[in-house]
């Protein structure tokens, strides 16, 4: 599998992880800033939440590392959160808009 087919997977199971106090997935919110397959298949993932005091703030970079280990060909998976650049609603995409009525 290549990188970017093994990095599509990845978009495509971020795509089934949701917090758990908002309809709508964390890859449409905006919160995954980056997600890089390294060499060997080892995923690198950077997110955010949606604030620091976030109820999920501890669940769900734990989710998204469980979740991403069961994809096949994943060998590896580190999950970073970071708060630069703050996540604001302007981050979502226009689907995670419309499905919270804000368009």
């Amino acid at each position: 599998m290549s990188t970017e087919e093994l990095k599509t997977k990845v978009i495509d199971c971020l795509h089934t992880i949701y917090d758990p106090e908002i309809p709508v997935n964390i890859y449409e919110m905006g919160l995954v800033y980056e997600v890089n397959v390294l060499p060997i298949n080892n995923v690198q993932i950077v997110m955010t939440l949606t604030a620091p005091s976030c109820p999920a703030a501890q669940s769900l970079p734990v989710e998204v590392d469980q979740k991403v280990r069961l994809i096949e060909g994943v060998n590896d998976v580190h999950v970073s959160v970071t708060w630069t650049p703050p996540w604001d609603r302007s981050m979502m995409s226009e689907t995670a808009q419309l499905e919270l009525g804000m368009l």
